[in-house]
């Protein structure tokens, strides 16, 4: 299951990133996005969701939550 069906406000913990991008892998391991991690969607917006992971809350768009596996 991905990000997007999540439901809002439930802790999921991440099995996955599914992307080929080595930036963007690097980049979501700097935010605490990495398998084993906890992530929580705060809200779903037109376009993206409001998650947070650990003690921030990033804005992230559909594709990548898309490629969040939880």
């Amino acid at each position: 299951m991905n990000l997007l069906k999540a439901s809002e406000g439930q802790e999921y913990i991440i099995k996955d990133i599914l992307t080929d991008d080595e930036e963007l892998n690097s980049f979501l391991f700097s935010l605490g996005c990495y398998s084993g991690e906890a992530i929580t969607v705060v809200s779903f917006r037109k376009g993206g969701c409001t998650v947070s992971i650990k003690d921030g809350r990033y804005s992230i768009d559909n594709q990548l939550a898309e490629a969040i596996i939880i």
